[in-house]
Order: C-alpha cells, then structure tokens, then sequence
C-alpha cells in the first residue's frame, strides 16, 4: 500500500467536514478530483474506507484507523515544517554551547536569561567543555558555541572575540601575601592553591604563571562552587587565581584581598568558537552580542 500524506489529510477533512463538497472547499480541490482520489486509495487498499449512503459521510472501521494514524502524523509533519520554516527566516535554530572556562557558568547564565526571551524558537542547551574535546564536538556538529580562551587555526571554526580579562591572585586579608603588590610563581610553592575541578592546562595560573616557571605548589585543593572558593580563601584555607569579573560579582563582603599576578599582570581573552557557516545567523550574532554587554556589567562594578 502506498500512503501519502496527502490521503491523510484526505480521510481528516471528511471526517471533520461531514461531506465531500466541504472537505474539498476545505482541501482547495474539486469534488470530481477528491472522489477519485478516494477511489484510487480504496482501490489500493482493498477496503471500504467510508460507510456508503451515510449523511454526514461516516468512515468505517478501516477509514477510522487511518483517521487515527492522520491524527497521530499530520501534527508532527507540521511541527517540523513550522521548526524548518524558523531555520529558514533565521528565526529558530540550535544553540548547544560548550564551555571550557568553568567560572563562565556564572557570566554566562544571565546571557542565556536574556536571550530566551527574545528568542524563544531556539533549542538552548548548555555543556561543561572540561570532560570532552569541546572544538571537535564543535566541527561534528554535537554543539555549536564553545566559550574558550584558546584559539586555534581549525578549519571551517571561526573564533569570536568576547572579552578581556584579568586572572588575579586572592587571599585572605590576613595572609602574607597580602603585604605584596603583586604575586610571583615563586610565591605559590609553600601554598595551598584552590581551584576548579579541571585539568591544571585549562586553568590561568598554571598556563599562565606556574608551569612555564616549572613551580609546584605545595598543595592544590579542588573546589566545584565558586563561593565555596572564596569562603576558603577569606577562612585563609588557601589562595586563589580567579577572573577579576567573578571577584567583583561576589555580593557578600568576605575577607579577602586580591593582588595581580606578576609585575605586569595577566590578561586573557574570551572568545565564541562557532562553525563559520553560522557566524551570520541572527540569534548566534545576538548571543555573542549580549555576552559582551554582560562582560562589561560586570567589569564595571
């Protein structure tokens, strides 16, 4: 049996219509053609599909199964073509991002806040880049933004810049590192240093200050919340090499101090990676822009 979705929607109209000369108004089709096309199916099928000589026409049991069948398919046809017609005018879509800055989780959930209300036909999803290659993921098409600081020459990847930022030393106002303009590597080995759960590569201190000066501190303390960081340090439990922007979001007053890493301090960029086929599409441009605004909200506290 050859079904279309055409006869589906055939045995939907006379059913809700009640007549043939309805259900072709309704169809935009002449009677002439639609009894023939009722003809042809019930030919095909070898069955009945309406009771004969009924007023309003009735389907029969084998219409009625394919009245159910039209019910259960012809939404879902037209859920799809209503997501295809969004991809179309750029107005829906996907956005699963990866994010490889695990302090990003804090800055980036106002963003998303704000960008589902102004696109809500986008599929919005968010997934820690530290436990998988997030870049890779990226080119297979598995998410489609990854907030990284480090970008690399991929083709078809085209790397957005977000934001710059200032990695910076924090300890307790009592500590005695407090006492000093800035922090050096050397000024890590005796200390406990509290970090993110992550990989020492994807942290700033350690790319940044500690392996290229081959210094090991004396401990490291891994710590998921942010908060739960900062209440450690204020205790003078360890130290910390946070994003300056996440230390000026912190809304209770703890004991704590910062100080810049090195002489000259250290800046890192943010960027978007996003497959270069979509760096035009409207709601990725829009992301990108409200990620920015958010940034600069939060350095200027």
């Amino acid at each position: 049996m050859h079904l279309e979705f055409r006869h589906l929607r055939t045995i939907k109209a006379i059913h809700e219509s009640g007549s043939l000369a309805r259900a072709a108004d309704q169809l935009n089709i002449t009677q002439s053609a639609l009894s023939h096309q009722i003809k042809a199916l019930e030919d095909q099928t070898g069955v009945d599909l309406f009771v004969r000589r009924s007023k309003p026409m009735r389907l029969s049991a084998a219409g009625t199964r394919l009245l159910r069948l039209a019910e259960q398919i012809l939404p879902q046809i037209e859920a799809v073509q209503a997501e295809f017609a969004t991809l179309r005018d750029g107005t829906g879509g996907r956005m699963h991002i990866a994010i490889e800055c695990h302090a990003c989780f804090e800055w980036l959930f106002p963003v998303l806040e704000a960008f589902r209300k102004s696109w809500p036909d986008v599929d919005v999803d968010i997934r820690p880049g530290l436990a998988f290659d997030a870049l890779p993921a990226l080119q297979q098409e598995e998410v489609d933004l990854v907030v990284s600081s480090d970008p690399e020459k991929i083709p078809g990847v085209t790397f957005t810049e977000l934001f710059d930022y200032n990695p910076v030393f924090v300890a307790a106002s009592a500590h005695p590192l407090a006492a000093k303009p800035y922090v050096d590597a050397e000024d890590f080995r005796d200390q406990v240093l509290i970090t993110y759960p992550v990989d020492r590569t994807r942290l700033d201190v350690f790319s940044q200050v500690l392996i290229p000066a081959k210094v090991e501190p004396a401990a490291i303390r891994q710590v998921e919340l942010t908060a739960v960081i900062l209440l450690l340090v204020a205790s003078n439990r360890g130290v910390a090499v946070l994003p300056d922007w996440v230390v000026r979001e912190v809304k209770y007053n703890s004991d704590y101090v910062t100080r810049p890493l090195t002489r000259k301090g250290v800046t890192r960029r943010l960027y978007a990676a996003t497959r270069a086929d979509d760096v035009d599409k409207p709601f990725v441009r829009e992301l990108i822009r409200l990620a920015r605004i958010e940034a600069a909200r939060l350095q200027a506290q």
